[in-house]
């Protein structure tokens, strides 16, 4: 036995061949192309921020190593990595929209690797091709959703969150009332995402009528020395019941520059009421989805607005608990 696997063979090892000239002109092209996307997030005076650093240099680092080392033998790896440098390519063009474009990864990549099976499967034929074919009505019927305000789930939606609050109801009022501190957000999403932070409110009081103004971290769009623009949204009490072992009270959004890109936010609401030592204290917000398909898209964003008001309701008991001390 240890002669005859003596004589056996040994397989030589497949030489490293470096890559293609077509592929290193490719990645040429993609070197000098990032290097002009970054001069355009270069200001008059040279200097630049870490939105060029992050949003620029990142994709350029992804789609090289795309370049440079990928090797798909098949038709859905060949799509998954032109996918992969066309997504990042297009990055740096996005701007903000580039929160849009992390949450549809997962849609495009899902998307283009069913596309390219189903044209592989048609043109070898035979079983797996009939099988494939009932695909195609369907990606078609998919397609069209949104289209004539089409839509497989409602677009009206809302968000919740809650918190036990170590603090009577006359503390978590007056934290209500008055204009909170913000932090950063602790759920992974939301400090995933590129998503607008609060950094400050003003305005105070929980009677109909009164306003508040909230702003939001600040957006700069694409071009030479492009200037960073304030992000904010304005509400208004609308309805307010307000006792000493609780409360409601209702802000309508009046005025909003931070989300109209991905929803239309409506409404925010708070409740409070006595439970035990402390208050359970739960906030709201209603929107409308403006994306399709609503398939993916709905349930996202009823997730991301769950979390949102979840960060609302720990805000204000960090604040109702600072007052009550």
């Amino acid at each position: 036995m240890a002669e005859s696997r003596e004589s056996e063979p040994s397989v030589p090892e497949e030489p490293h061949r470096p890559p293609s000239p077509a592929r290193a002109r490719l990645a040429l092209l993609l070197l000098v192309l990032f290097a002009l996307l970054l001069l355009l997030r270069v200001t008059h005076w040279g200097r630049l921020d870490q939105t060029a650093l992050f949003y620029v240099g990142l994709p350029a680092v992804i789609a090289l190593l795309v370049v440079c080392t990928a090797r798909p033998c098949t038709a859905v790896g060949v799509a998954m990595a032109a996918t992969t440098v066309l997504l990042a390519l297009s990055g740096p063009l996005l701007g903000e929209g580039l929160v849009c474009l992390v949450i549809a990864a997962p849609l495009i990549y899902g998307v283009v690797a069913l596309v390219a099976w189903v044209c592989v499967a048609i043109r070898r034929d035979g079983p797996a091709a009939r099988h494939a074919l009932f695909a195609v009505p369907l990606l078609f019927g998919l397609t069209l959703e949104g289209v004539g305000g089409v839509g497989l789930l409602p677009a009206d939606d809302r968000g919740e969150g809650e918190v036990l609050v170590d603090a009577a109801p006359d503390a978590v009022a007056a934290a209500l009332a008055a204009p909170p501190d913000y932090g950063s957000p602790d759920a992974l999403l939301l400090r995933a995402v590129p998503f607008p932070e609060p950094v400050g409110a003003e305005g105070a009081g929980l009677a109909v009528g009164d306003t508040r103004t909230v702003t939001f971290t600040r957006a700069r769009s694409l071009g030479i020395g492009a200037e960073w623009v304030d992000q904010h949204m304005e509400l208004v009490v609308v309805e307010s019941d307000v006792r000493s072992d609780g409360g409601r009270v209702v802000f309508e959004v009046t005025e909003d520059t931070a989300f109209a890109r991905w929803m239309d936010m409506r409404r925010a609401e708070a409740v409070w009421t006595a439970e035990g030592d402390g208050t359970r204290l739960s906030w709201a917000i209603d929107f409308e989805r403006t994306y399709e398909p609503s398939w993916y898209f709905g349930p996202l964003q009823s997730y991301a607005t769950d979390l949102a008001a979840t960060y609302l309701a720990d805000t204000f008991a960090a604040s109702a608990t600072e007052g009550d001390r």
